[in-house]
């Protein structure tokens, strides 16, 4: 049985695939994704890690907030409790996202845990057109922008500047959950 997440993610990548009338080896040719794994996670067949979703979204020049916004979209409007909510989980190193805010809402709002030991590159492209803040919630993160590394602790706030390669990292023996809050519109 296929992950109903998992196919939503698919359809999504395939949605802004087609959208710019790419095929799946243009993709591949601007992703560094194999075809054969784009099409495995467009038909639902396979859930792409975090640095997959990130040279997928790279590729599109869209921010992984809005690539995965849609997939994981909440109703809006109402109460969503703990549990309640989708959650994707990264295969590879177990880093999990959650969709906070609704469609109607004008910012995409996500909560991340990033499990002890874990690190998720993403390249420049990313955040080109973005403006994002990373609000740390527990334990501690490292996020390294470009050449400049932030060290960041419970209740600390990070306002990315230009477009430049990132890797959230947790070096520390805990967990680390934060919030990444991005404006919808991709204009800067």
């Amino acid at each position: 049985m296929v992950d109903p997440l998992v196919a939503r993610i698919g359809a999504r990548v395939r949605d802004e695939r087609e959208r710019r009338r790419w095929t799946l080896a243009q993709l591949a040719e601007a992703s560094g994704v194999s075809r054969a794994m784009i099409h495995r996670i467009e038909r639902g067949e396979s859930s792409p890690t975090a640095v997959v979703l990130g040279k997928l979204s790279g590729a599109f020049r869209i921010s992984v907030s809005s690539l995965m916004a849609m997939a994981e979209e909440t109703t809006g409007g109402g109460t969503v409790r703990t549990g309640e909510g989708a959650e994707w989980r990264d295969p590879a190193t177990g880093y999990s996202r959650r969709q906070i805010s609704g469609a109607r809402f004008p910012a995409d709002i996500a909560e991340v845990r990033l499990p002890a030991g874990a690190r998720i590159p993403y390249p420049a492209e990313t955040f080109a057109f973005v403006r994002q803040i990373v609000w740390v919630l527990e334990g501690r993160l490292t996020f390294q922008e470009g050449d400049v590394t932030h060290r960041l602790e419970a209740g600390h706030t990070l306002e990315l500047g230009a477009p430049a390669a990132c890797a959230f990292v947790n070096d520390g023996a805990e967990e680390c959950r934060y919030a990444v809050v991005r404006v919808r519109s991709e204009a800067p």
